[in-house]
Protein backbone atom coordinates (compact mmCIF):
# COMPACT_ATOMS: atom_id res chain seq x y z
CA UNK A 1 0.00 0.00 0.00
CA UNK A 2 0.97 3.61 -0.51
CA UNK A 3 0.96 5.04 3.02
CA UNK A 4 0.93 8.81 3.50
CA UNK A 5 2.60 9.79 6.77
CA UNK A 6 1.39 13.22 7.90
CA UNK A 7 3.87 14.58 10.39
CA UNK A 8 6.66 12.49 8.90
CA UNK A 9 9.35 14.78 10.27
CA UNK A 10 8.18 14.31 13.85
CA UNK A 11 9.76 11.85 16.24
CA UNK A 12 7.21 9.10 15.73
CA UNK A 13 6.76 9.96 12.07
CA UNK A 14 10.41 9.41 11.22
CA UNK A 15 10.40 5.98 12.87
CA UNK A 16 7.19 4.99 11.08
CA UNK A 17 8.60 6.03 7.72
CA UNK A 18 11.73 3.95 8.32
CA UNK A 19 9.66 0.91 9.29
CA UNK A 20 7.38 1.32 6.28
CA UNK A 21 10.42 1.54 4.03
CA UNK A 22 11.63 -1.80 5.37
CA UNK A 23 8.21 -3.39 4.75
CA UNK A 24 6.14 -4.27 1.71
CA UNK A 25 4.48 -0.84 1.89
CA UNK A 26 5.53 2.39 0.18
CA UNK A 27 5.83 5.35 2.56
CA UNK A 28 5.08 8.87 1.36
CA UNK A 29 6.50 11.42 3.78
CA UNK A 30 4.50 14.65 3.96
CA UNK A 31 6.71 17.49 5.16
CA UNK A 32 6.50 21.28 5.12
CA UNK A 33 10.01 22.23 3.97
CA UNK A 34 12.36 21.33 1.12
CA UNK A 35 15.20 20.64 3.55
CA UNK A 36 13.04 18.09 5.35
CA UNK A 37 12.12 16.48 2.04
CA UNK A 38 15.78 16.12 1.08
CA UNK A 39 16.52 14.15 4.24
CA UNK A 40 13.89 11.58 3.27
CA UNK A 41 14.83 11.59 -0.40
CA UNK A 42 18.37 10.69 0.61
CA UNK A 43 16.85 7.50 2.06
CA UNK A 44 15.00 6.87 -1.21
CA UNK A 45 11.66 7.76 0.40
CA UNK A 46 8.95 9.46 -1.63
CA UNK A 47 8.02 12.88 -0.31
CA UNK A 48 5.32 15.46 -0.80
CA UNK A 49 5.35 19.05 0.40
CA UNK A 50 2.25 19.92 2.36
CA UNK A 51 1.22 22.33 5.10
CA UNK A 52 -1.78 21.57 7.32
CA UNK A 53 -2.55 25.29 7.48
CA UNK A 54 -2.84 25.54 3.68
CA UNK A 55 -4.21 23.47 0.79
CA UNK A 56 -2.56 20.05 0.90
CA UNK A 57 -5.12 18.07 -1.10
CA UNK A 58 -2.47 17.11 -3.68
CA UNK A 59 -0.77 14.93 -1.06
CA UNK A 60 -3.63 12.39 -1.20
CA UNK A 61 -3.26 11.43 -4.86
CA UNK A 62 -2.75 7.67 -5.13
CA UNK A 63 -2.80 7.13 -1.36
CA UNK A 64 -4.20 3.90 0.10
CA UNK A 65 -3.69 4.57 3.83
CA UNK A 66 -2.86 7.52 6.07
CA UNK A 67 -0.96 7.72 9.34
CA UNK A 68 -1.65 11.06 11.04
CA UNK A 69 1.07 11.77 13.57
CA UNK A 70 1.32 15.53 13.20
CA UNK A 71 1.23 17.84 16.19
CA UNK A 72 1.67 21.51 16.89
CA UNK A 73 4.31 20.88 19.54
CA UNK A 74 4.59 21.78 23.19
CA UNK A 75 5.75 25.36 22.64
CA UNK A 76 2.85 26.71 20.60
CA UNK A 77 -0.26 28.46 21.82
CA UNK A 78 -3.84 27.22 21.84
CA UNK A 79 -4.60 28.83 18.46
CA UNK A 80 -1.86 26.86 16.69
CA UNK A 81 -2.89 23.69 18.50
CA UNK A 82 -6.44 24.03 17.20
CA UNK A 83 -5.20 24.75 13.67
CA UNK A 84 -2.95 21.68 13.51
CA UNK A 85 -4.26 19.06 15.92
CA UNK A 86 -7.94 19.71 15.29
CA UNK A 87 -8.59 21.54 12.02
CA UNK A 88 -5.62 20.01 10.19
CA UNK A 89 -6.66 16.55 11.31
CA UNK A 90 -10.28 17.12 10.28
CA UNK A 91 -9.24 18.38 6.84
CA UNK A 92 -7.04 15.30 6.46
CA UNK A 93 -10.03 13.09 7.26
CA UNK A 94 -12.19 14.94 4.71
CA UNK A 95 -9.51 14.51 2.05
CA UNK A 96 -9.14 10.83 2.92
CA UNK A 97 -12.87 10.35 2.40
CA UNK A 98 -12.82 12.30 -0.87
CA UNK A 99 -9.94 10.23 -2.25
CA UNK A 100 -11.27 6.86 -1.13
CA UNK A 101 -8.50 6.14 1.37
CA UNK A 102 -8.88 2.61 2.72
CA UNK A 103 -7.56 3.16 6.24
CA UNK A 104 -6.89 6.26 8.38
CA UNK A 105 -4.69 5.71 11.42
CA UNK A 106 -4.75 8.51 13.99
CA UNK A 107 -2.07 8.96 16.64
CA UNK A 108 -3.97 10.64 19.46
CA UNK A 109 -3.18 10.71 23.16
CA UNK A 110 -4.30 9.09 26.37
CA UNK A 111 -6.61 11.22 28.46
CA UNK A 112 -8.22 13.14 25.60
CA UNK A 113 -11.63 12.07 26.91
CA UNK A 114 -11.04 14.07 30.07
CA UNK A 115 -9.18 17.31 29.22
CA UNK A 116 -10.53 19.04 32.34
CA UNK A 117 -8.34 16.74 34.42
CA UNK A 118 -5.24 18.70 33.38
CA UNK A 119 -4.22 22.34 33.53
CA UNK A 120 -2.12 24.58 31.31
CA UNK A 121 -1.10 23.99 27.70
CA UNK A 122 -2.14 20.34 27.68
CA UNK A 123 -5.84 21.15 28.05
CA UNK A 124 -6.39 22.72 24.59
CA UNK A 125 -4.23 19.96 23.09
CA UNK A 126 -6.43 17.26 24.61
CA UNK A 127 -9.59 19.10 23.55
CA UNK A 128 -8.31 19.35 19.97
CA UNK A 129 -7.26 15.71 19.82
CA UNK A 130 -10.59 14.56 21.23
CA UNK A 131 -12.59 16.53 18.68
CA UNK A 132 -10.44 15.14 15.87
CA UNK A 133 -10.92 11.59 17.16
CA UNK A 134 -14.68 12.03 17.33
CA UNK A 135 -14.73 13.49 13.82
CA UNK A 136 -12.83 10.48 12.50
CA UNK A 137 -15.14 8.02 14.25
CA UNK A 138 -18.16 9.68 12.65
CA UNK A 139 -16.62 10.18 9.21
CA UNK A 140 -17.30 6.84 7.59
CA UNK A 141 -13.61 6.43 6.74
CA UNK A 142 -12.22 3.09 8.01
CA UNK A 143 -10.09 4.13 10.96
CA UNK A 144 -7.91 3.12 13.87
CA UNK A 145 -7.17 5.49 16.75
CA UNK A 146 -4.08 4.87 18.85
CA UNK A 147 -3.90 6.71 22.18
CA UNK A 148 -0.44 6.23 23.68
CA UNK A 149 0.47 7.22 27.22
CA UNK A 150 3.43 9.48 28.01
CA UNK A 151 5.93 9.16 25.19
CA UNK A 152 9.58 8.45 25.93
CA UNK A 153 12.75 8.23 23.87
CA UNK A 154 13.75 4.94 25.49
CA UNK A 155 14.67 2.07 23.22
CA UNK A 156 11.64 0.05 22.24
CA UNK A 157 11.06 -3.12 24.22
CA UNK A 158 8.84 -4.76 21.65
CA UNK A 159 6.18 -5.29 24.32
CA UNK A 160 3.14 -3.19 25.20
CA UNK A 161 -0.28 -3.36 26.82
CA UNK A 162 -3.65 -1.84 26.12
CA UNK A 163 -4.78 0.27 29.05
CA UNK A 164 -8.34 0.81 30.23
CA UNK A 165 -8.37 4.54 30.87
CA UNK A 166 -10.45 5.43 33.93
CA UNK A 167 -10.16 9.21 33.85
CA UNK A 168 -7.03 9.23 35.96
CA UNK A 169 -4.28 11.75 35.36
CA UNK A 170 -1.38 9.40 36.12
CA UNK A 171 -1.04 6.69 33.55
CA UNK A 172 1.76 4.68 31.98
CA UNK A 173 4.39 5.59 29.46
CA UNK A 174 5.53 3.97 26.24
CA UNK A 175 8.61 4.39 24.02
CA UNK A 176 8.01 6.10 20.68
CA UNK A 177 9.69 3.18 18.95
CA UNK A 178 7.08 0.79 20.36
CA UNK A 179 4.29 3.15 19.29
CA UNK A 180 5.67 3.04 15.75
CA UNK A 181 5.84 -0.76 15.90
CA UNK A 182 2.19 -0.96 16.95
CA UNK A 183 1.28 1.41 14.12
CA UNK A 184 2.89 -1.04 11.72
CA UNK A 185 0.84 -3.90 13.17
CA UNK A 186 -2.30 -1.79 12.73
CA UNK A 187 -1.45 -1.10 9.09
CA UNK A 188 -0.57 -4.72 8.36
CA UNK A 189 -3.68 -6.18 10.00
CA UNK A 190 -6.04 -3.39 8.90
CA UNK A 191 -7.50 -3.18 12.40
CA UNK A 192 -10.44 -1.05 11.33
CA UNK A 193 -12.82 1.00 13.45
CA UNK A 194 -10.88 0.33 16.63
CA UNK A 195 -9.54 2.52 19.43
CA UNK A 196 -6.48 1.39 21.38
CA UNK A 197 -5.12 3.12 24.53
CA UNK A 198 -1.46 2.05 24.67
CA UNK A 199 1.23 1.84 27.34
CA UNK A 200 4.41 -0.14 27.77
CA UNK A 201 3.84 -3.67 29.00
CA UNK A 202 4.58 -7.33 28.55
CA UNK A 203 2.55 -8.37 25.50
CA UNK A 204 4.72 -8.75 22.38
CA UNK A 205 3.84 -6.12 19.79
CA UNK A 206 3.31 -8.84 17.20
CA UNK A 207 0.57 -10.36 19.39
CA UNK A 208 -1.11 -7.22 20.71
CA UNK A 209 -3.87 -7.15 18.08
Amino acid sequence: MNVLVIGANGQIGRIVVDKLKESEHEPIAMVRKEAQAEAFQNKDVKTVLGDLEKDFSHAFEGVDAVVFTAGSGAHTGADKTILIDQEGAMESIDLAEKHGVEHFVMVSGMGVENPRAVEGKMRPYLHAKHRADQYLEQSGVPYTILRPGRLTDDAGKGAVNFYEYQGDVEYGEVPREDVASVLMEIINTKAENKLYPLIGGDTPVTQIL
